[in-house]
């Protein structure tokens, strides 16, 4: 049986001609929750490339050291993202959201006035104890607001609010760093996520039910049901990690003489390019078949990095073309797949736990993430990374495989709307 057939014996009857909702999408709180979100990530994109610098010449801090005081913010990310989605669901969502954005601001100023690098790392610790609980918290609120019949739809332009301060953000704060003192830098992203942090203090949420006060087990951190489709995720994001953090590094090793921060751009427009539609296509019944497209474009696209390799030996002019188009179409397969597996966590979970389910999303997206910088780092260490990229096509190979065949029929078996 087909994974089309499947879906259509489950598909309730007044999904199969779906009509365009007319319920409001732009609402103000939810244009207030874009807002925060991006000033949010924007504050702390533009501090992602200057922040070494920072320690290097404020701290005289080595490669190794820097690495590890800045890793301290997503290992700490990580490991509360699962309570927190305990905490969203057990108690007011908005207020612990507040707080934790709160204290993401403050530490932006904290920095600033850190005499030593232990106090430094500490304040790593608590900004990524802090993002990773208003990760979960704004995406969780985000659902809350949005009517249901455009529930993708909304979490496509809200994710899109990440790839514009990721596009802008580094830019920006590499060409202040040339230009005024860290002191302006961050203020900077200090006012920035204070501004951000006023508008999520001024959305409206419904009121929220009264949950029961289950007994503390695995699946109040985890969702259990979401496991399958959380290990297809994490088997994608191991590549998407070693694209992220080495591919400037992949195009030295060719010999490929171009600006590597315009691969980031073409992937951020891509992403940008396919979210607003892609959510739309969520909501009118395809999001399985979305994440299986965007799994096809995605594992051509790993191919072709790792073949880059032997195509610049040929012609560099075409080696070229094929890097940025790569990216573009990279952005393209991600940016289609994320509004269509965050709503297939949530799809799976009751309202009660749609925190857990967003932590546990966001969970096996980072662990995956965390995997690729390693492995990509040890085979950049003894060999090409076009083994990387090699890997990293097999690995979506087998995430596809195991979608087709697991991951999608379990969804479409469980999933609660």
């Amino acid at each position: 049986m087909t994974l089309a057939t499947l879906e259509s014996l489950n598909h309730k009857p007044s999904s199969l001609n779906h009509k365009p909702s007319t319920k409001m999408l732009f609402t103000p709180s939810y244009c207030l929750m874009l807002a925060a979100n991006f000033l949010m990530f924007f504050g702390f994109w533009m501090l992602v490339p200057v922040l070494p610098f920072y320690l290097a010449e404020v701290f005289a801090a080595e490669g190794t050291l820097i690495g590890i005081i800045l890793s301290c913010y997503t290992v700490s990310a990580l490991c509360i993202r699962p309570f927190s989605g305990y905490l969203i669901d057990m108690f007011a969502r908005k207020p612990l959201y507040l707080v934790a954005y709160m204290v993401f601001t403050a530490i932006f100023a904290g920095y600033r006035f850190a005499g030593t690098l232990t106090l430094f790392a500490l304040f790593r610790v608590a900004h990524g104890l802090a993002f990773g609980t208003t990760s979960v918290g704004g995406n969780t609120i985000v659902i809350d607001i949005l009517p249901s019949e455009r529930r993708g739809e909304g979490l496509g332009y809200f994710g899109l609010t990440n790839n514009f301060a990721m596009s802008i953000g580094p830019m920006l704060g590499l060409m202040l760093h040339g230009s005024v003192s860290y002191d302006v830098i961050f203020a900077i992203a200090f006012v920035a996520s204070f501004i951000g942090l006023v508008a999520a203090a001024l959305v409206k949420t419904p009121p929220k039910p009264r949950v029961v006060r289950e007994p503390l087990s695995f699946d109040r951190f985890i969702l259990k049901k979401g496991l399958p489709a959380g290990l297809s995720l994490l088997l994608m994001s191991v590549p998407y990690g070693m694209t992220t953090n080495y591919v400037a590094l992949y195009a030295d090793q060719m010999g490929l003489a171009v600006n590597t921060g315009l691969f980031f751009t073409f992937m951020a427009v891509g992403m940008a390019i396919s979210r607003i539609f892609s959510g739309r296509l969520v909501d009118r019944g395809r999001l399985t078949q979305l994440i299986a497209w965007g799994m096809y474009v995605v594992l051509v696209c790993f191919a072709l990095l790792a073949a880059c390799r032997y195509i610049i030996a040929w012609n560099t002019m075409a080696c070229v073309f094929i890097f940025f188009a790569t990216a573009l179409l990279l952005g393209v397969g991600f940016g289609t797949m994320f509004p269509a597996y965050n709503t297939l966590f949530v799809n799976l979970a009751p309202n009660s736990k749609r925190g857990t389910a967003t932590s546990t999303y966001l969970t096996s997206w980072d662990v995956g993430i965390g995997i690729g910088m390693l492995v990509g780092g040890y085979i950049a260490e003894v060999s090409s990374l076009s083994y990387g990229y090699l890997l990293g096509a097999l690995l979506t190979l087998g995430s596809l495989i195991y979608y087709n065949k697991i991951v999608a029929p379990h969804f479409i078996k469980n999933k609660l709307r």
